[in-house]
């Protein structure tokens, strides 16, 4: 959480920084003293990032300097309003008058003069002096910069003799006892549950301050009574140097004779231990032979110096299975871990004092009863063994795993990986790399692969599953690989011959670094091989690295939420065939597994323990539900999950700084709620967490961190989008990942940034923050509402029912009003808004059907950068938006489907059918607001026609471009206008009903045209095909669509998704192929979403065996035809056919039954999709 911390206050003082050097070098109207301030601002805040660079780096644990932190990002905060409000407002010296700063003083003046103005700034270089100071004060940062002192000075008695990593080992073993809320304990960790079949354990225990504490503590788990009832045998040795193997013998077996003399007493006890002691030795070593080997034993290693006498007494106390324990005793952090091996888990025992703590080492996972996931390692299958020779006994245990382990919800991941496989068989560089997030399952996916072609095929004569152990060593992982290895020669030449001599599957699993990587790849498989290589990480830098080709990385999702919960019930049943729950709905179980996220670890781990449930089985849902995080990370019945909640720290830790505030973002929407990718970045860019760069602008940097987002699953495509087309063209829509939302929300309070009011909120004196969410479950409670202190307040989201009451006079330093899709909202309600929010960057009225105008006065938010009022009643502009220069993304109007008529209840639509209108009607002087990059929809023919036309010429930094009222009249100038337009992207014309003719001869757009959206045409597509070489997207509705036409489309290289919807087709029929001298040609090889739609009685569509052998979603709106489908076969990719515009069952039941037959059995489900621009 510190690295989060430390991550939000960096960006948020980048950005101060960013506001103060741009006032400095721009605003000649400050007076000296307050450049002279800037100035110092700026360069105290320049020593304020350096840091905070370092804080992350060395994972700042002390509370001292996290509330330094805290104060650094608020001031920061302060800062940047204030130069913003003061020198960047306007340019004009008038508004220095307009500021009011009341977050600096008590009295919040009207008007504040020159004099005043520049009085603020030097206030809050005074804050900036004190926050200096207050550094030096408490001694925050050392002389090297590097740490901080305070955290020096508390580990300094033995802390200052620890090295860096026992140093930072108590760091974790204390952050592991805060995560749990308590100390970790000796007792507990040592479990028993009398199997035959669990391994021995080894627990390491460690002091800083020497073995102070240390004996007590072990002494109090050995003596415990469930201790001594479930270990039949126990001893407590203390090893004398150098290591004697007679003594440690004897002192074993004295503590057995002793443990035996239950009717002795007093003396008696110890002359009976001291006469049995007396035997022979031969007769020692006899019994203490059948101790070790043939009972559960308990045993403490007292004194452990070194890793000799480690392994001389490993020789004496072997593994039997049997669920037995070693305890190890020693001063030595080196020693406590390497006892243990790498793979280690520490914990804080007992805190004695600040520099010292007796923490406990053991193995991950040691702490589970055994009850972990039930996988055969790969050297129980025999990796070196060829196909034709695997046992019996390991055909079996495959076969097992793969019945108890079915994969669920990821068959067309699971063909997508085959089809990998089978290429990278054929291919240059034989690497497939695997990457997900941690807990996602992909080991499991790589599992089932593994396992069924070890099965089910010939493609490999030898297998071999390796999981990297770390730090990394070439040698370890090569005996890994050759896990029967045990000849004298070089592991590493074995390996690379068997991989020369032999066809093999290598699987490497927890791939963590790129010289790990590299090490690998010039020892093993530098040199031409016919065997296959899958790497397993979670970085997606790192997967790209070791494919060396993107065709062969493969990225695993979270699972959809059937799928989630289909896992979660067969989970259930697996553990408990007669618990309720395999079969039980509950909405609340519901809404427990959609906060898991589709992650099949946490899913796993939930069911494992309701599976137990009886009585209280509900009212552990309920508890789980009503503290989600807190019990998964504190609760040891979840101890699994804790590689998963170690992924996601360190991923915050080391993410770019810039994206920190981006994730903690997310948490403003609530859980299931669907999201526009545009809204997101545009509110980024509006809160300044996208800003412009030398190298890239605000929008481009925003795209890219959405693109980051999803491809790690914090952000997923909606349920219905099952196609990896939007990798290929942007995607519209998107939800949080639940599971990353609740540890995100569990966390935003703690910062004080994010508060919600939603059901239960009651009044208190402790709501404030950064940004406001208003859920619709809210009862609009006034008197709450108007308890909160809206002073730093940011954003404000609504979602559902609006009130007047909700826009305060106190909400000065508003940036983002987001009241998409929200109801209630009236014209008078949005002139308070202007009125009251002058510092608005982004103002969304989205789907508010009750606004019919803008006040005139919008045009005083003069910072305003997105209005988006689109599915209002808007449709005209006022005059005054021509005066926001700031502003870069306009979006109005609406677009009705020329196949659908509107809804007789709707009468804005029929005004719109009325009157013609499908966009909005823009002032003239548009062509002023030059910052404009998107701009839609507008009406060019009730804006003026050719006037409007000359205006868009001028906007020539449009990216999208959104028109309607085109026709014969203005096509000409209208394409001619923006024929200049090199940056268009994206164009979406609507055509006035006479515009026969309006597109002949008239050139596009077209070199960077990746969208392209044309409605109400009448005629044929006469479109410079050839120029059309970015086009990913096209959207044509149209009167009738010719062969001709078609055959023109499958010309397109890059089209990725075609939705074509025809009044009425040539001969009735579509024909998605292509023939030359009689032989099909390959077409449409990159679509992977079509939809298509008819308003004729009938349609026939004919596939050809070589078209859109790529495509995944088909989209067929049936709410006027019916449809005949021919050769849909050929579609080998096809996952999902959505039927829109009804809603009947048995017509999709119906309509599945004909696509029984298809190979690749497509799912087949009632949708109805919004469009969208």
């Amino acid at each position: 959480m510190a690295d989060l911390v430390v991550g939000l206050a960096k960006s948020v003082v980048e950005g101060a920084l960013t506001k103060a050097q741009s006032a400095i070098e721009e605003e000649a109207k400050l007076r000296e003293s307050a450049q002279r301030d800037l100035v110092f601002i700026t360069g105290e805040f320049e020593m304020m990032h350096s840091f905070l660079n370092v804080a992350t780096t060395e994972r700042v644990e002390n509370k001292v300097v996290m509330t330094w932190v805290r104060q650094v990002r608020e001031l920061a905060y302060d800062v940047e309003d204030c130069i913003e409000f003061v020198v960047h407002l306007d340019t004009k010296a008038g508004w220095w008058w307009r500021m009011d700063p009341s977050w600096c003083i008590g009295l919040p003046p009207s008007q504040l003069s020159l004099d005043e103005a520049v009085s603020e700034i030097g206030q809050l270089k005074a804050r900036v002096e004190d926050v200096s100071t207050r550094n030096s004060r408490y001694n925050l940062i050392s002389d090297s910069g590097s740490k901080a002192a305070a955290t020096q000075h508390q580990m300094a008695t033995p802390g200052a003799s620890l090295g860096s990593s026992a140093f930072n080992m108590l760091v974790e073993a204390r952050d592991a006892a805060r995560r749990q809320q308590g100390l970790g304990d000796l007792t507990q960790l040592i479990t028993n549950k009398g199997s035959n079949d669990i391994p021995l354990q080894v627990i390491s225990v460690w002091g800083t301050g020497g073995d102070l504490g240390t004996t007590s503590i072990i002494r109090k788990a050995y003596n415990d009574p469930e201790i001594r009832k479930n270990f039949a045998c126990r001893a407590w040795v203390k090893l004398m140097h150098p290591f004697n193997p007679n003594e440690f013998v004897r002192r074993f077996m004295a503590q057995v004779y002793a443990a035996d003399t239950h009717d002795k007493h007093g003396a008696d006890l110890g002359v009976h231990v001291l006469t049995k002691m007396k035997a022979k030795q031969e007769q020692l070593l006899k019994e203490f032979v059948h101790e070790v080997n043939t009972k559960t034993y308990l045993v403490v290693l007292e004194n452990l110096t070194d890793m000799v006498d480690w392994d001389a007494v490993r020789t004496f106390l072997p593994d039997m299975k049997k669920g037995s324990w070693i305890v190890v005793s020693t001063q030595q952090f080196e020693i406590a871990s390497l006892c243990i091996g790498h793979a280690y888990q520490p914990v804080e025992l007992k805190q004695f004092s600040p520099e010292h703590s007796v923490c406990a080492f053991f193995k991950e996972g040691s702490q589970d009863n055994g009850d972990k996931e039930e996988k055969p390692m790969v050297h129980e299958v025999g990796p070196n063994s060829s196909l034709e020779k695997l046992r019996s006994s390991d055909m079996t245990a495959v076969t097992e795993w793969m019945g108890n382990f079915p994969l669920v919800g990821r068959e067309s991941q699971m063909s997508e990986l085959r089809n990998h496989t089978a290429k990278a068989c054929f291919s240059d560089s034989p690497i497939i790399s695997v990457w997900g997030i941690a807990g996602i399952g992909k080991s499991a996916l790589v599992r089932n692969l593994y396992y069924d072609r070890m099965l089910q095929t010939n493609q490999f004569t030898k297998y071999s599953w390796v999981d990297i152990s770390h730090p990394f060593n070439l040698r370890d992982f090569s005996r890994s690989l050759l896990s029967d290895h045990h000849s004298d020669k070089d592991p590493i030449k074995e390996c690379r011959d068997l991989l020369r001599k032999h066809k093999c599957l290598i699987v490497i699993d927890d791939l963590q670094s790129k010289e790990e990587w590299d090490l690998i790849k010039a020892a093993l498989v530098s040199r031409p091989s016919s065997s296959v290589i899958i790497a397993i990480t979670t970085e997606a830098s790192l997967a790209t690295y070791c494919a060396n080709n993107e065709e062969q990385v493969f990225n695993v999702k979270c699972l959809e939420a059937a799928a989630a919960m289909e896992l979660f019930r067969n989970e259930v049943y697996r553990k408990n065939q007669s618990c309720p729950l395999k079969s039980h709905k509950n909405v609340e179980l519901e809404e427990l597994i959609s906060k898991c996220g589709g992650l099949p670890k946490v899913i796993v781990s939930i069911a494992a323990l309701l599976a137990t449930q009886t009585v209280t089985l509900m009212d552990t849902v309920h508890s789980l539900n009503h503290k989600f995080m807190h019990r998964l990370e504190t609760n040891l019945e979840y101890d699994g999950l804790r590689g998963l909640f170690e992924w996601m720290r360190s991923y915050f830790r080391t993410c770019p700084d810039s994206l920190k505030p981006c994730i903690f973002y997310l948490s403003i929407f609530p859980r299931g709620q669907i999201i526009r990718r545009r809204r997101l970045v545009r509110r980024w860019i509006a809160e300044g967490y996208s800003r412009d760069s030398d190298e890239e602008s605000a929008v481009e940097k925003g795209e890219k961190f959405f693109s980051k987002l999803l491809d790690l699953s914090i952000i997923q495509q909606i349920p219905q989008l099952v196609t990896t087309a939007f990798d290929d063209a942007r995607m519209v829509s998107c939800q949080v990942n639940g599971f990353i939302r609740e540890y995100i929300v569990s966390r935003r309070m703690e910062e004080n940034l994010v508060f919600e009011l939603g059901a239960n909120c009651v009044l208190t004196t402790q709501r404030t923050g950064r940004h406001l969410i208003i859920l619709e479950s809210w009862d609009r409670d006034i008197i709450v509402f108007e308890s909160i202190d809206f002073s730093r307040l940011r954003s404000l989201t609504v979602f559902g029912k609006w009130e007047p009451f909700f826009i305060s006079k106190s909400m000065r330093l508003l940036r983002v009003l987001d009241l998409e899709d929200a109801s209630g909202l009236k014209d008078e309600d949005l002139i308070e808004m202007v009125k009251r929010l002058r510092r608005l960057k982004f103002l969304s009225l989205r789907g508010c059907r009750e606004i019919f105008h803008l006040p005139s006065s919008l045009g005083d938010l003069r910072q305003l950068q997105t209005l988006d009022v689109r599915h209002t009643s808007i449709v005209r502009l006022p005059k005054n938006v021509v005066k926001l220069e700031k502003l870069q993304y306009i979006r109005a109007g609406t677009t009705v489907s020329a196949l659908t008529p509107p809804a007789p209840s709707s009468s804005l639509l029929k005004f719109r059918r009325r009157r013609g209108l499908l966009g909005v009607q823009v002032p003239k002087g548009i062509g002023k607001l030059t910052a404009l990059h998107t701009l839609g929809v507008v009406n060019v023919s009730a804006s003026g026609g050719k006037a409007i036309v000359e205006e868009l010429k001028k906007l020539t930094q449009l990216l999208k471009l959104g028109v309607s009222g085109i026709n014969r009249q203005n096509s000409k100038d209208f394409f001619s206008a923006i024929s200049g337009h090199v940056h268009l992207e994206s164009l979406l014309v609507q055509f006035a009903k006479d515009n026969q003719g309006s597109l002949d001869g008239i050139p596009l757009p077209c070199k960077n045209l990746q969208s392209l959206k044309l409605y109400g045409l009448q005629e044929k597509l006469p479109l410079p095909w050839n120029q059309l070489s970015k086009l990913r997207k096209l959207d044509v509705e149209m009167t009738t669509l010719e062969k001709t036409d078609i055959e023109f489309l499958a010309k397109l290289p890059n089209l990725c998704i075609l939705r074509l919807l025809v009044k009425q087709p040539q001969d009735g029929k579509l024909h998605f192929y292509a023939e030359m001298y009689a032989e099909q040609l390959a077409t449409f090889e990159k679509v992977k979403i079509l939809e298509i739609g008819c308003s004729s009685s009938e349609l026939h569509v004919i596939f050809g065996s070589k078209s859109m052998k790529n495509l995944e979603l088909l989209k067929i709106d049936c709410s006027s035809a019916t449809y005949k489908l021919t050769g849909l076969n050929y579609q080998t990719e096809l996952k999902e056919v959505l039927l829109k515009g009804t809603n009947d069952e048995a017509f999709r039941t119906q309509f599945a039954s004909q696509l029984a037959s298809h190979p690749n059995k497509p799912a087949v489900k009632l949708e109805k999709l919004p469009l969208d621009f």
